[in-house]
């Protein structure tokens, strides 16, 4: 058997050990910025239902191939990685971190590698310049993390900035000029063009709108407006993501809504699954080839970072039981294999966490743990991977149900539709729906050119407040509008500065005072395209559209179910909301919703 090499690095940081954790532990980082080859990953299915990965890349003069061993971790404290090589001069690599408070603020960082040889040549390599060569470059980035984690450097890691050419500069200049005078440039495409030419690639892979506005801290809304223009203009391209429920990797990438399958498979988890636009359809961007081109392939497959909901994930061989040092936050958690199998939900509250049973195909939990401690016993008769994760969506995913309901979008890819008689469901909804009030007579008393020009001018009233408050109008119909809303507290914001806005219209359009009918519901609906456009259908646009109707005009109509949303209820606080009951066309029984009179909703702006 061939010798194994130790070496263990060791530091001693300022900061405390969840601090640095999202630097180091982000493996895939990590590895690129200390000029780790890039490769792809080849699954492998076994005959057991679970997965094997096998790696090849080209490292100066060597060719590799390896099999790529699952990381093992837990969340802020420690992870290992092995890779077993079957070309190239090594034949075992494993690298182990652990962080662990020094008692002063602080941290101590244990960076241990071992590696064993495949050859003569392999030998010589560790016993020389491997060791001293890692500590070098590994010792560099752990003072780079540290610099980051104490807020002295904008990223954990340096990378080379992209070089550009004469011709490629002045296109950039060019593109960049356009998204300025779009209207949606919000003096932010510069920062991300800036940002794009000096990001290390496992930045630029996926770039994430919503993750770019908390790091900027800035407007989400904003910052989404501005990398949709950016594809416009052809510094970004766009890609919608089909993301595993599971594992919530990008298993299938298409550039179009009507290239999106109905489903995909997951083969790292072996399991099929449908395509939710509220859950697992994601868009996301990617520099345009012409600006920075990105190589395909991994830094690295797996790493706590790159699933950053998985708090847990360790190995237990056939009939083990094994327990680890852990502390979980109170939360909703899923229990799981890495393989296939079942799955558990449980709410954790303070306390011991419970114990893990893996049996056969299913997880479930026993007797609690010792505080502080995971436990966990596999009494399959294979090896098992177990994953403990949390239950809350990644906060950075901006979902298909969510960016279709941005007038930005609708403006900028009308043509981003699902294919003729698709159709997919959307979780949750709220709608709006106006109509002008008396616009029959309207016609008649000042003529069709000028009642007309006003109604343009008030659906361009209407799409400033909507747009400002991230919804999006869907369509017109006539005199009346149909928007949407991905958070019901935006949809009721608008509907109050709407109807709090009219008379400044009024006053601009002296003569000819409009008059406006609104009502609002939410609920689940299906997504379709209609007149070549992304639309609505279901029971929630019925009923939205229904207590329009009931609207007096100059007063706002909700659903019950929408004003009981927590949100909304705060928002509704200074108003009077008088409870009304009443058959609506196309419901078999009577409806309850609630009204906002005139004289309510004026008298709460007075207070």
């Amino acid at each position: 058997m061939a010798k194994t090499y130790t070496k263990t690095f060791e530091w001693r940081f300022a900061q405390p050990p969840e601090a640095l954790w999202p630097a180091l532990a982000d493996t895939a980082r990590f590895n690129e910025a200390a000029g780790l080859p890039k490769h792809r990953i080849e699954e492998v299915s076994q005959p057991d239902g679970s997965n094997r990965f096998f790696a090849k890349a080209r490292k100066g003069p060597f060719n590799l191939a390896w099999e790529e061993i699952p990381v093992e971790w837990v969340d802020g404290q420690w992870f290992r990685h092995d890779r077993v090589f079957s070309a190239g001069p090594l034949r075992l690599l494993s690298a182990t971190l652990r962080l662990e408070p020094d008692g002063a603020g602080g941290a101590l960082g244990h960076y241990t590698l071992e590696a064993s040889a495949a050859n003569i040549l392999g030998t010589a390599i560790l016993k020389t310049v491997f060791f001293s060569s890692v500590e070098k470059t590994f010792t560099a980035l752990a003072k780079s993390a540290e610099a980051w984690a104490a807020k002295a450097r904008d990223m954990p890691f340096d990378t080379p900035p992209a070089s550009l050419t004469p011709e490629t500069r002045n296109r950039l200049d060019g593109i960049l000029a356009r998204i300025a005078d779009s209207g949606n440039d919000h003096d932010l495409s510069r920062r991300l063009a800036d940002w794009m030419l000096s990001a290390q690639e496992v930045d630029l892979e996926r770039i994430r709108p919503l993750e770019l506005a908390r790091r900027w801290d800035v407007n989400e809304r904003l910052a989404t407006e501005m990398c949709l223009q950016s594809v416009k203009e052809g510094l970004l391209e766009l890609r919608w993501d089909l993301l595993c429920p599971r594992c919530r990797g990008a298993k299938l990438t298409v550039a179009a809504l009507d290239l999106l399958p109905r489903g995909a498979h997951c083969s790292s988890c072996n399991i099929d699954y449908d395509r939710d636009f509220a859950r697992n359809v994601e868009l996301t961007f990617h520099p345009a080839p012409a600006i920075r081109e990105i190589l395909s392939g991994e830094f690295c497959l797996f790493g706590p970072m790159s699933t950053p909901h998985v708090k847990v994930q360790i190995a237990l061989e056939p009939g083990e039981s094994r327990t680890v040092p852990a502390i979980l936050a109170p939360g909703d958690y899923r229990l799981r294999t890495l393989e296939i199998g079942g799955e558990a939900d449980i709410l954790h509250t303070d306390g011991a966490f419970p114990e893990v049973l893996i049996d056969g195909e299913t997880v479930s939990v026993g007797v609690s743990a010792q505080d502080g401690e995971i436990r966990a016993v596999n009494r399959t008769e294979r090896k098992r991977t177990l994953i403990i994760e949390s239950r809350e969506w990644v906060r950075d995913a901006l979902t298909a149900e969510w960016v279709t309901t941005l007038q930005a979008f609708r403006d900028l890819f009308s043509d981003q539709v699902l294919r003729p008689g698709d159709d997919v469901g959307v979780s949750q909804v709220t709608l709006m729906f106006t109509d002008l009030r008396g616009s029959t007579a309207l016609y008649e008393r000042v003529g069709d050119a000028v009642a007309y020009r006003l109604v343009r001018e008030h659906f361009a009233f209407l799409a400033g407040v909507i747009r400002k408050q991230n919804g999006a109008i869907v369509k017109t119909i006539g005199d009346a509008v149909m928007a949407a809303f991905n958070d019901p507290a935006d949809a009721v914001r608008s509907a109050l500065e709407v109807q709090g806005s009219v008379e400044t219209f009024n006053q601009s359009h002296a003569g000819e005072d409009i008059v406006i009918k609104l009502g609002l519901h939410q609920g689940p609906c299906i997504a379709v395209t209609l007149n070549e456009r992304l639309d609505y259908f279901g029971s929630t646009i019925n009923m939205a559209a229904r207590l329009q109707e009931e609207s007096e005009g100059g007063d706002i109509v909700l659903s019950e179910n929408l004003r009981g949303d927590p949100a909304v209820s705060a928002i509704l606080t200074p108003y009077t909301l008088t409870p009304e009951r009443r058959a609506l066309k196309g419901f078999d029984e009577a409806v309850e919703f609630f009204r906002l009179t005139p004289a309510t909703l004026g008298n709460a702006q007075k207070g």
